[in-house]
């Protein structure tokens, strides 16, 4: 039966991924269970940069999940850049085959990952659970794929996008300039 409630788009299939890794081969007994905590609400997720920090609760205990994700190389930002067409290009499945397809999979790689439960593996319940709730996020907002992954932020000689060439769900009022929308003609 497939899970329609995590990774419905590429982008959030790929942190869908780092959970179900397609090269694993026997079942993992931890992924039903992490799959209904994220669902049930039980992973809290924050994203601080490059640092996706998570509070699972689960049953009386929290377990505080700590995952770092590693920066885009340059080679990856400009292959993305160049896919993405237009002035406020839209992040659909199309747009992610195509920058797959390119040679640039915009899947995030991970530098770290920590949880404070005994499991020292990095696979435990909560990490997974993690995964899962960074999925659906994703899968609500593609750009949180990329924002992770440092794509959006800039240094003046970067070749990075600035964030208004992707589109926006609202605009800070601050950004506005009246003189433009409010200007008298004679």
């Amino acid at each position: 039966m497939a899970d329609d409630d995590f990774g419905y788009t590429a982008w959030g299939r790929d942190w869908v991924r780092l959970a179900q890794p397609l090269r694993q081969t026997l079942p993992n007994p931890a992924l039903p269970r992490a799959r209904k905590l994220a669902r049930a609400g039980g992973a809290q997720v924050t994203i601080d940069g490059r640092i996706v920090r998570g509070a699972v609760q689960r049953g009386r205990t929290t377990s505080v999940v700590h995952i770092e994700v590693a920066p885009m190389s340059r080679e990856t930002i400009a292959g993305i850049t160049g896919q993405l067409s237009g002035t406020r290009p839209v992040l659909t499945d199309e747009v992610h085959r195509a920058i797959t397809e390119a040679g640039h999979p915009p899947a995030p790689i991970l530098a770290g990952v920590d949880c404070s439960c005994s499991d020292d593996t990095g696979r435990c319940i909560h990490v997974l659970a993690v995964y899962y709730e960074m999925a659906r996020r994703v899968d609500d907002d593609p750009r949180i794929a990329l924002d992770v992954q440092e794509f959006f932020s800039a240094s003046p000689a970067s070749t990075r996008v600035p964030t208004a060439a992707l589109p926006q769900r609202w605009i800070a009022l601050n950004a506005l300039d009246p003189a433009g929308y409010f200007t008298v003609s004679k």
